[in-house]
C-alpha cells in the first residue's frame, strides 16, 4: 500500500470533473496519485455515499479535495476510516445537522442566488423535481470572472445542475472535527460569499489560504494554487 494519500478531487454544482484539469496535471508533475471522479449532484446524502464508496475503495490513504458543493460531500464523507486530511476550495464547510442554506443564510447572499435557472427531471414513481444552473449569460461573472471568454463559454454550455433539494439537506457529520483541514478562500467569489468560505474554514480549524482577485472557478483560473495547497496537505498527510 502506498504511503502517499492519493488525492480525491471532488467538483461541485454547475461543473464537471474536467473543471480539475489544471490541478490533476499539476499534481501529475509531482508524481502525486489523484482521482477525479463524476460527482452526481443529486443531493447531499446521496453524493457523500458515493464519494464515500469511491474513497474506501482505493488502496492506502485518501485526501478528500472539495470545490463549491464539493466541500459539503468532503465533509460528511470524510469520516470514512482512510480518509486523512480534508481540502476545502472555494467550498462549504458544514457543521453537523446544517444545510447549505442555513449557513449562506447568515451571510449576505452572493450574485448566484438571482441568477439560476430552473429545469425539471423525472423521479421514478414521483413528481418531477427540481435542478437548478446559472444563467448563461451570468456565468462568466458569477462563476468564472478571471478565466478568459472563450473558456467561459465552453464551461457555461456543459455546467451540470444541482438537484435544488441539495440546498436544503443537513450534513450527518462534520469530518473536520476529527481530520485535519486546509482551505483555499476566493477572494472574489460571486458564487459563494467569500465571508461564507471562511467562516466554515475558521470553524474546522483549517490551515488557511486566500487569493485575492479569484473567481469562483479558482481551480481553472489558479490551478498552480490550488496544487500548491493540495500538496501542503498531501506532505503533512503522507
Amino acid at each position: 500500500m502506498s504511503t502517499t494519500p492519493t488525492v480525491l478531487l471532488v467538483h461541485g454544482a454547475f461543473a464537471d470533473a474536467g473543471s480539475w484539469s489544471g490541478v490533476i496535471a499539476e499534481l501529475q508533475s509531482h508524481g502525486i496519485p489523484v482521482l477525479a471522479p463524476s460527482n452526481p449532484l443529486r443531493g447531499l446524502a446521496s453524493d457523500a455515499a458515493y464519494i464515500a464508496s469511491v474513497a474506501s475503495q482505493i488502496d492506502g490513504p485518501v485526501v478528500l479535495v472539495g470545490h463549491s458543493y464539493g466541500g459539503a460531500l468532503i465533509t460528511v464523507a470524510g469520516t470514512t476510516e482512510n480518509v486523512v486530511g480534508l481540502v476545502y476550495v472555494a467550498a462549504y464547510a458544514l457543521e453537523e445537522g446544517e444545510s447549505l442554506g442555513e449557513l449562506q443564510g447568515r451571510f449576505p447572499l452572493s450574485s448566484l442566488v438571482s441568477n439560476l435557472k430552473q429545469w425539471t427531471y423525472p423521479v421514478p414513481g414521483g413528481d418531477p423535481a427540481v435542478e437548478v444552473t446559472i444563467a448563461e449569460d451570468a456565468f462568466p461573472s458569477v462563476f468564472a470572472a478571471d478565466v478568459p471568454g472563450d473558456v467561459t463559454k465552453v464551461l457555461a454550455a456543459a455546467q451540470r445542475p444541482l438537484a435544488a433539494a441539495a440546498f436544503e439537506e443537513t450534513a450527518v457529520a462534520a469530518a473536520w472535527k476529527t481530520k485535519p483541514a486546509w482551505a483555499l478562500v476566493a477572494g472574489a467569489d460571486e458564487a459563494i460569499n467569500p465571508e461564507v468560505e471562511r467562516f466554515g474554514a475558521k470553524r474546522a480549524g483549517a490551515t488557511i489560504v486566500e487569493l485575492e482577485g479569484a473567481s469562483h472557478a479558482v481551480a481553472v483560473s489558479r490551478p498552480k494554487e490550488v496544487a500548491d495547497l493540495i500538496r501542503d496537505a498531501v506532505r503533512a498527510t503522507s
